[in-house]
């Protein structure tokens, strides 16, 4: 499993957007096979998201706005699996925190609606 965190944080490391979809569906396909026989509370969750985002992935234009929120929940989940888990704990809580914040990438500025409301008054001229 020391590969697919390897590889999953480079992949988030180096920027989601700069990684192919087909191989971020390898990769998520590859996460479905490590969880499948995890008997941790949360995981079947997070084996459902995997399995949508593993659909995102594969279509011929992805969905951006459903992957971000699909990372965001998956990074939410995952953190929170890793306070229960034996094993990988660190791994999974900084995993859990990469995606976590991946999914929030496109998000970072809110619309600002009061100074779109109250534009700069031209000035007076003297």
């Amino acid at each position: 499993m020391a590969l697919k965190f390897a590889g999953t944080m480079n992949a988030i490391n180096r920027g989601l957007d700069s990684t192919k979809a087909a191989k971020g569906a390898d990769m998520v396909e590859d996460w479905e096979a490590a969880l499948a026989d995890t008997d941790v509370p949360g995981a079947k969750g997070i084996l459902r998201d995997l399995a949508s985002l593993r659909k995102q992935l594969e279509r011929d234009e992805p969905d951006a706005d459903r992957v971000h929120s699909l990372l965001h929940r998956l990074g939410t989940a995952t953190t929170r699996i890793a306070e229960r888990a034996d094993t990988n704990a660190d791994k999974l809580r900084a995993l859990g925190e990469a995606l976590t914040e991946a999914g929030e990438e496109e998000h970072d500025e809110e619309e600002d609606t009061e100074a779109a409301a109250a534009p700069r008054r031209a000035r007076k001229k003297s």
